[in-house]
């Protein structure tokens, strides 16, 4: 394994540069996958859209149907697609932007496609190498949902501005979308006497609604998510293990509304509450105090209790 030596006077782009990913190509693959993924969901939703319906799962099967049979529709699917994947690249880029700044090895980001509800389960990326400082640690698990939320906001305004509202009773939808505070907040503003089950959002805005659903669950305080980080470098080893522990017992009693929390509870009790330890006592400096109150706004403004269920 080997690594670029990081100091001050070497410019950061021959730092990220300097050492490019030798299986690069599997990335790129992964990255056209969820683009083709993410663009056949968003055909579906722009047709569901330009009728006045909801999202329905027929809908979604015959945008696939289309697809392959080489319709020019499905490039409809860009309104929808092109957002999510800036908002994830965004998200991703600004993890692995600081792993070279902090001279931690890290991949590219992995794209995972899926032909499941929005064409993809996130992105991620590997970081190979230990973290041996607890400010590196916290800008790099600070940088990604804090990029992602400010690429987002841009497409939440513009989403919600082309959404319109639905006369008369509210239309019957297999899909349930919670209303995460950000959304609603913008709503407010666009249509101020309207519930939120009369809106019919833009495939833009959805794709902003996904954005916010990644950086909600990234920013759970858990193990080694984003949030995980945060409250590790913060907190130390000894109250990043309670946080862990108390967000298990916490999305337990979600699932009672929620069943999938139920899911992410058992596999953080298991897998996601123990955390690489790192030794570094530097103290954090006041900007990066007002970041932690920063990301903590973007947490409140990005999480839905009930995400996504099916009526």
């Amino acid at each position: 394994m080997q690594q670029s030596s990081y100091s001050p006077e070497r410019s950061e782009t021959f730092s990220m540069f300097s050492h490019w990913p030798r299986f690069w190509w599997a990335n790129l693959l992964c990255a056209l996958a969820t683009a083709v993924t993410t663009t056949v969901f968003g055909a579906a939703l722009v047709a569901c859209f330009r009728t006045g319906r909801p999202l329905e799962l027929d809908s979604i099967w015959l945008s696939y149907v289309h697809f392959a049979h080489g319709d020019s529709s499905t490039w409809t699917g860009l309104q929808f697609s092109a957002p999510l994947l800036l908002i994830l690249t965004a998200h991703e880029f600004g993890h692995y932007i600081e792993c070279r700044r902090w001279d931690v090895d890290a991949t590219l980001p992995y794209f995972l496609p899926s032909p499941t509800l929005f064409g993809t389960l996130g992105a991620f990326i590997r970081i190979k190498s230990p973290i041996y400082s607890r400010r590196g640690l916290f800008d790099i698990g600070i940088a990604g949902p804090l990029a992602g939320f400010v690429m987002l906001v841009p497409f939440l305004v513009a989403g919600i501005w082309m959404s319109h509202s639905v006369k008369g009773p509210a239309p019957l939808s297999p899909f349930l979308f919670g209303t995460p505070l950000a959304v609603r907040l913008v709503e407010f503003f666009r249509f101020p006497a309207t519930n939120p089950s009369h809106i019919l959002l833009h495939p833009t805005a959805m794709a902003a609604w996904a954005g916010l659903l990644a950086t909600a669950i990234n920013l759970l305080p858990v193990g080694q998510l984003d949030g995980g980080h945060i409250v590790y470098a913060v907190f130390g080893q000894r109250p990043h293990r309670i946080v862990s522990t108390a967000l298990v017992a916490i999305l337990a009693i979600l699932g009672f509304w929620y069943w999938t929390w139920w899911v992410w509870s058992i596999l953080f009790f298991f897998l996601g509450r123990r955390h690489p330890l790192v030794y570094d006592t530097a103290p954090l400096s006041r900007a990066r105090w007002i970041s932690l109150a920063l990301v903590c706004v973007v947490f409140l403004l990005s999480f839905s209790v009930i995400p996504v269920r099916t009526s």
